[in-house]
């Protein structure tokens, strides 16, 4: 299979593109470098085609889809703050640019487009767990902007006949994620914070929850998306059917830094939501997804590459 992976060079991009390498796949990357990073391609040098582009470009996507079997749609502005303060390149990347994104698979005869879309799109509903079939309730530029994408990827499916596969995330952490910058996701600020001896920051009490989900299973689920042959035109969640509040993590990573479990507080975030669950089980059901690393295990594993890098080998 070749697959064209937008925003290959991110944090879940990147992993996506070592488990389509390491199955033996022809993998192009598209990037703008904006938030990725080449450092982590580099291992794959001379097994990838990287090159560096944007979605917002035609031209670009034409070049790179070219031969694709699937493509898988990561490349985003992925920050609900940034999207508040700068709601007009939100939308151009995240909801213009993936409807390119589709257009260019469809015109250069890809048959299948993964999208990676966000839990954000549920909004601060109060029934948990969330499900597929509940009304979204966008807080945000960025939960909206990633809605109008899923709605663009079932309308491409439906006059088009282009096979679509939309899966909302609920918090991915893991190796590669940026700690370094004002709209980085908590697990690794609490992480980079612990590792160099800082106290890190919580918006709001630390009561509200989240479904941290690790990276190795949105991997899996992204796979199992390219090929289930229930899947096109559908929404699946992607988490692990967990939630755990803010306060709770901070222990649990605490515990892993051997450093005591202090934070500061601060206010709470606009657009931010105060519970998130997912229901996972369409994604069980049709596309066979069971997620393969638990929490406790994801946290380890991210610690430990935190830990390295901190030292100087994040290999």
């Amino acid at each position: 299979m070749k697959a064209l992976v937008t925003g290959g060079a991110g944090f879940i991009g990147s992993h996506i593109c070592d488990a389509l390498v390491a199955r033996g796949d022809s993998v192009v990357v598209l990037d703008n470098f904006a938030t990725g990073r080449e450092d982590n391609l580099a291992h794959l040098a001379g097994r990838i085609d990287l090159r560096r582009g944007d979605i917002r470009r035609p031209e670009d996507l034409a070049s790179a889809v070219a031969g694709c079997d699937v493509v898988f749609h990561l490349a985003a502005m992925p920050s609900v703050p940034r999207s508040v303060e700068d709601p007009i390149t939100s939308f151009d990347v995240n909801a213009a640019g993936t409807v390119n994104v589709l257009n260019a698979a469809r015109l250069g005869g890809v048959r299948r487009v993964v999208y990676s879309a966000s839990s954000s799109a549920y909004g601060d509903t109060p029934t948990l767990p969330k499900i597929e079939s509940m009304p979204p309730n966008p807080l945000s530029p960025y939960a909206a902007d990633k809605l109008h994408g899923e709605n663009a990827a079932r309308v491409f499916f439906l006059c088009y006949g282009l096979e679509t596969v939309v899966l909302r995330y609920f918090n991915v952490f893991g190796p590669r994620q940026r700690p370094d910058s004002a709209y980085a996701a908590v697990i690794p600020k609490f992480t980079d914070a612990f590792v160099s001896g800082r106290e890190p920051v919580i918006y709001g009490d630390g009561e509200q929850s989240r479904d941290f989900t690790y990276i190795a299973n949105v991997v899996a689920a992204n796979l199992l998306a390219a090929s289930a042959p229930g899947a096109p035109g559908r929404v699946f969640n992607v988490g692990n059917g967990c939630r755990t509040t803010l306060n709770e993590l901070l222990k649990l990573i605490a515990q892993r830094c051997g450093v005591p479990a202090k934070a500061r507080y601060e206010a709470v975030r606009a657009g931010d939501v105060k519970h998130s669950l997912a229901d996972i089980e369409a994604a069980r059901s049709i596309l066979g997804y069971d997620p393969p690393v638990d929490l406790a295990t994801g946290l380890d594993a991210t610690v430990k590459w935190f830990r390295a890098a901190d030292g100087g080998d994040a290999s």
